[in-house]
């Protein structure tokens, strides 16, 4: 099993889209893959949270979340507002070796990545764990300076970063965009494999899945 944590320089950068984009790839490549959302926020019991998105524009059939709040906030806030109790890493890293079946396991996080999931953060879920993990990045003002303090605080904790990914790539970049899809690489020194295309996440299964793969990097690989 390969396990691979994606985060995101704050929160609305496309950590979704680029969950379900890499599940395409590694089911284009025919890898099984699970995919887990610690913590899902923001909406309501029984309605379709950011896995079903997964779902739908990936194919991928076995996904995992473990705990909801009602409170678009940090799910240990959102947990503390609604009564329930906050995720613990323990029980979490337990979820993840649980899915140690399939090929490939993905965990999306919340926010950014010190985003409190309850007792602890991504960051700390991915020690544990011994995994990598991929940075989303979004494309305009602001990036570089979110992007290089996160790849920072990977490598203070021991953390390989696998890779940056823009969330939403412009399909008309302005000079910001084009200039830091240069940059990001200089000021974090993580390579960029890979830019998802803005929108991509309204398409339907059939394009998505078959587009995918054209995002990223040829010799970029989820598995390592």
């Amino acid at each position: 099993m390969s396990i691979l944590l994606i985060t995101g320089t704050s929160t609305d950068v496309g950590k979704t889209v680029v969950t379900a984009a890499i599940a395409a790839v590694a089911r284009a490549r025919g890898r099984s893959v699970a995919v887990c959302k610690p913590g899902q926020t923001g909406v309501a019991p029984g309605a379709p949270g950011d896995l079903a998105e997964i779902q739908r524009l990936s194919g991928v059939a076995r996904v995992l979340e473990l705990a909801r709040y009602p409170d678009p906030l940090a799910p240990d806030t959102a947990a503390r507002r609604a009564g329930l109790p906050e995720l613990t890493l323990a029980e979490t890293a337990a979820a993840v070796d649980s899915l140690a079946d399939a090929d490939l396991v993905l965990v999306e996080g919340a926010g950014g990545l010190l985003v409190r999931l309850g007792d602890f953060t991504l960051l700390d879920l991915a020690r544990k764990l011994g995994a990598p993990v991929l940075l989303v990045a979004a494309a305009g003002l602001g990036t570089l300076n979110h992007s290089e303090l996160t790849t920072r605080a990977l490598h203070s904790a021991g953390v390989r970063c696998a890779g940056l990914v823009i969330g939403a790539w412009p399909a008309e970049p302005d000079l910001a965009a084009e200039c830091n899809r240069t940059d990001l690489p200089r000021v974090t020194g993580v390579e960029l494999v890979g830019a998802v295309p803005e929108g991509a996440g309204r398409w339907d299964r059939e394009r998505f899945s078959a587009a995918a793969p054209s995002w990223f990097e040829p010799a970029w690989s989820p598995f390592g």
